[in-house]
């Protein structure tokens, strides 16, 4: 089999690269290891910059979006009782959109189905091959037979612990990481939100969010440690911690319910430079990851997604390779500003094992900074609403 472009991963990024390549008729084909079902049911976050909505307005896949997504013009931040909120509209005037990732994969594989656009689930033995070469290509597995697809470029959506990344040489990639020494317990309940906004909420018992997917299904995530699991935490005992760590007032009127998924996730930070090798090029979390505090990550890979589409419709439709050999240096530039966003509210927000008095009461000062300080908040609005592409 040939294609123009082989895209490793079936997640949102590589479904939307493939959408977007379609649209100036270059060929594609999505090659992911798991079901379709089991990519569509994975809950991950729910925060679209605009640069993401204005991706998905641009191939078509919209719709649901515009008339389920809830426009949020501001956010808030607290410690303990303490409370700012920042306004996006006053800074910037742009909101972000909330609207859950696991409905944004939906809406995309069903526009691929509409469009006929080829993809292979369930592969396994995924291997990439002459990638320094002009003739690039994957080998798999799928149901009992060995392929090979042929292709003019490589793809990497495939996730952090994917074979994209590692198809390039140790000598030539360097990888940045720093792994936080704590996990987020997350509770997805059909309850309506406890505010109309996301409260991210630092406090002594630690770090705390009340998020949403809709009016009638909230998101919820405390701080936990990395050694506790799931079956430790009673849908009771979620709430109760909850509770105890965000502004009373929020408290006082949160709503509770049984709980329809929970789960745990460990934080980290991690980029791997560079994000291009011959014919490969990553995108997404294949190439960088950042802690969920700002919700950035699939953010950022639709911007990769932005810079690599217009790279590859600059070769084939304008034949120029300019875009694609300035891909990982223009993809890079805009990561290591995410990077820094996520690790700042991650830092000012979280308990740290070895926090010193000392620096509980910067987190503090930070917050009152931004509380008093127009200018901090417009650096805070500017960040969460999305850098420009």
């Amino acid at each position: 089999m040939r294609t123009q472009v082989a895209i490793i991963g079936g997640g949102p990024s590589g479904l939307l690269l493939s959408l977007l390549l379609k649209s100036v008729g270059i060929s594609s084909v999505v090659l992911e290891r798991q079901s379709r079902a089991h990519v569509e049911g994975r809950i991950r976050a729910g925060v679209l910059e605009q640069g993401l909505v204005d991706l998905l307005r641009k191939v078509g896949v919209a719709g649901r979006l515009e008339r389920e997504g809830i426009e949020h013009h501001g956010t808030i931040l607290s410690y303990e009782n303490d409370r700012v909120r920042v306004s996006f509209s006053d800074f910037v005037d742009q909101p972000v959109v909330v609207y859950g990732q696991t409905e944004v994969t939906k809406d995309l594989y069903a526009a691929r189905e509409e469009r006929g656009l080829a993809g292979v689930f369930e592969v396994s033995d995924v291997a990439l091959g002459d990638l320094k070469t002009d003739a690039p290509f994957v080998t798999y597995t799928a149901d009992g037979l060995s392929h090979r697809l042929e292709c003019d470029f490589v793809a990497g959506c495939d996730g952090f612990r994917g074979v994209s990344r590692q198809a390039i040489p140790l000598d030539v990639r360097r990888e940045y990481e720093k792994v936080y020494p704590f996990g987020w317990l997350g509770v997805l309940s059909e309850t309506p939100p406890v505010h109309h906004e996301l409260i991210y909420a630092n406090s002594e018992r630690g770090f705390a969010l009340c998020s949403m997917r809709n009016e009638n299904l909230s998101r919820y995530y405390i701080q936990c440690g990395l050694d506790e699991k799931v079956e430790d935490w009673s849908d009771e005992a979620f709430w109760a911690e909850l509770k105890r760590r965000i502004p009373e007032e929020d408290a006082a009127r949160l709503v509770t319910g049984p709980s329809i998924e929970k789960s745990i996730a460990p934080l980290r930070s991690f980029v791997c430079e560079p994000m291009q090798w011959g014919r490969l090029f990553l995108c997404g979390d294949a190439a960088h990851i950042v802690p969920p505090t700002g919700a950035k990550g699939l953010n950022s890979a639709a911007s990769d997604v932005h810079y690599l589409f217009e790279g590859l419709r600059g070769h084939y439709v304008d034949g120029s390779d300019d875009g694609i050999e300035a891909y990982s240096a223009r993809a890079l530039d805009r990561v290591w500003k995410v990077e820094r966003f996520s690790w700042w509210m991650t830092s000012l927000l979280h308990r740290f094992p070895d926090q010193s008095g000392f620096d509980l009461k910067m987190q503090r000062a930070e917050l009152a900074f931004l509380r008093e300080t127009p200018a901090a908040q417009e650096a805070l609005a500017r960040n969460y609403v999305g850098l420009p592409y």
